[in-house]
């Protein structure tokens, strides 16, 4: 066990290692590429320059520390990370570098360094991160573990740390003291009195227990023991086998409470800075690309058939508030416009709009949305009323979709539940991506989901119709 452990030590202090390399190459890339012009202010001091940057690296450790070595990171949370951790960097070492009374031509040296280092930076722990899995589905760089409760908590927990390797999971058994599990477990290793010999005799790293709230005596004699020999000790509490959610632990003074969901943009900072995108992003769109996009597709839409370029319907909103969504005519004026989906081969879509649809351009009139505030760039798509009224009753965490503003395009969009839902199931997945949205946002997430979208406009999508 300590030779495993100092071998995890070893991989963070490699990464560091790494990112000080990194750091230091593209300064000197960056400090001759642009010449005397730009760098004449720190030539004389530039051994002193170069110290004081490591310095603040290791200073905006304390703020964004290292995460590549945990069990599971996602990229784009990689990359988000990355930025920030390059952008304090880049405020102490300025903020250093005007105290050093440095001058004011060394502006365009630390923007064009800090424009090289963001990208870089962020591509070189997206690669560390994807050798490490390579490194851990060999058989390295892993964590014995024994899981103590093999119920449907228990066995569910060991699918999870057995379908990816990359992990770094090495699940060395079960114990339970039902005695009949013994036979149709994976590795059973004895009963739960028969753990702290095992764990002492095998170097094991952790322990995860699932063991129902009613055996507190068992838990808490591990527990003193995991404390004891400084192993890390994990619960999984017995009613995750109802509630299926990443829950959110806040305190009163020394009391613990758990939330249902942690949502990023409670947070006014996270609001402000979506707001901000939304706007800017908006006006590029509405002052760029759609007056040409408006007035080709709309004198297409003319002569397809007599109506309105523009559509308009009632879509549900931010918090269940109702607002007019514009979006391209791309069907013959019909009754059935606020009640039925657009469905494969629907005859009432014009030769215009099934184009429209399939190239996602039939949303751009919803950047007039955007910039009035009821939707948002990214975020669950609106629906229409009939659904809302319809799904709110049949599904339960349907209007959890709504607690962010909607958007032009959105996570369950992206990963295959765009167009019409024909089943419960469909609409149940659509509705569970959305609420793992809310739950996950990040500014880098969304700069993701409008990439993806970009990328299928020009790909096509088999259910855009």
């Amino acid at each position: 066990m300590e030779l495993n452990k100092k071998h995890g030590y070893l991989i963070q202090w490699l990464i560091g290692v790494g990112d000080l390399v990194v750091l230091n190459l593209l300064f000197f890339i960056v400090y001759y590429g642009l010449g005397p012009r730009y760098t004449s202010a720190i030539s004389h001091s530039l051994r002193e320059v170069v110290l004081l940057l490591n310095f603040c690296y290791f200073f905006s450790l304390y703020f964004v520390p290292l995460q590549l070595h945990l069990a599971i990171v996602f990229i784009d949370k990689i990359v988000q990370r990355a930025v920030v951790l390059v952008t304090t960097l880049m405020f102490l070492f300025a903020t250093c570098l005007i105290f050093l009374n440095i001058g004011d031509v060394l502006a365009t040296f630390l923007l064009v360094y800090y424009l090289v280092t963001v990208v870089v930076f962020s591509l070189w722990r997206v690669f560390v991160r994807l050798t490490l899995k390579m490194y851990r589905r060999k058989g390295y760089n892993f964590k014995r573990i024994i899981i103590v409760g093999a119920g449907k908590n228990g066995m569910e927990l060991y699918k999870l740390m057995k379908d990816d390797l990359s992990y770094g999971f090495n699940i060395m058994g079960f114990f339970d003291d039902n005695l009949a599990l013994k036979t149709v477990l994976p590795n059973y290793l004895g009963m739960t009195h028969e753990v702290e010999d095992f764990v002492l005799a095998n170097d094991v790293d952790e322990i995860y227990c699932t063991l129902p709230g009613t055996n507190d005596e068992k838990i808490l004699r591990m527990l003193n023991f995991a404390e004891k020999h400084m192993i890390r000790f994990y619960i999984v509490p017995e009613f995750y086998r109802n509630i299926k959610k990443s829950l959110v632990m806040e305190m009163i003074e020394s009391i613990p409470l758990l939330t249902i969901r942690r949502e990023p943009l409670q947070a006014a900072y996270n609001r402000a800075l979506k707001r901000a995108f939304d706007i800017v992003f908006s006006l590029a769109i509405l002052f760029t690309i759609y007056p040409i996009l408006y007035a080709i597709v709309g004198i297409l839409i003319k002569m397809s058939s007599p109506g309105p370029v523009l559509f308009k319907q009632k879509r549900t909103g931010l918090y269940g508030q109702n607002f007019n969504c514009y979006k391209f005519r791309t069907m013959r004026v019909n009754p059935q416009a606020d009640s039925m989906q657009a469905v494969k081969n629907d005859p009432r879509k014009t030769r215009i709009g099934d184009f429209l649809r399939r190239t996602n351009l039939d949303e751009f009139p919803q950047f007039i949305n955007v910039l009035h505030g009821e939707m948002s760039v990214v975020g669950p798509r609106p629906h229409m009323l009939k659904h809302t009224e319809q799904y709110s009753a049949l599904i339960d965490k349907y209007m959890v979709r709504h607690l962010v503003k909607p958007g032009v395009t959105g996570w369950a969009q992206v990963t295959g539940y765009r167009g019409e839902t024909r089943t419960l199931e469909q609409m149940e997945g659509r509705v569970k991506r959305d609420v793992w949205y809310i739950e996950n946002w990040s500014f880098f997430l969304d700069l993701k989901i409008i990439v993806v979208t970009v990328f299928n406009m020009f790909k096509g999508e088999k259910n855009a119709y």
